[in-house]
């Protein structure tokens, strides 16, 4: 069982910087990836990076590459995503997940592909 916990979300004026962290309890997560989503009210949950455990190879959607990066520290069992240059459509409640076994990168872009879930943080960014 892996429980994330995320934090480090809130409120930014557009061009701000905000660093989310999930924290892997348990047990030292030795799965195939972690990866963020976001979701805003009235939209499905959308992909916006992910990073795999054991190669660090990263990958991010469109919207964000140049102004998030997905990161991980093997000591603190934590991945982060530093957000730079936050837009106000950047808005959205953030959630973390981790999946156990080797995926595709297409298949790891859908949430249904993971297997455990955060509880999510509010990111919003005013204009």
């Amino acid at each position: 069982q892996v429980q994330l916990v995320e934090s480090g979300g809130g409120l930014v004026q557009a061009g701000g910087s905000l660093r989310l962290s999930c924290a892997a309890s348990g047990r030292p997560f030795s799965g195939y990836a972690m990866g963020w989503f976001r979701q805003s009210p009235g939209k499905e949950r959308e992909f916006v990076a992910f990073i795999k455990w054991s190669s660090y190879i990263t990958y991010y959607t469109d919207s964000v590459k140049g102004r998030f990066t997905i990161s991980r520290d093997n000591a603190k069992n934590t991945v982060y995503l530093q957000m730079n240059s936050l837009k106000p459509e950047d808005t959205a409640v953030y959630y973390c997940a981790a999946v156990l076994t080797s995926k595709t990168t297409v298949v790891l872009l859908r949430p249904g592909s993971y297997d455990y879930w955060g509880q999510g943080t509010q990111v919003t960014v005013s204009s």
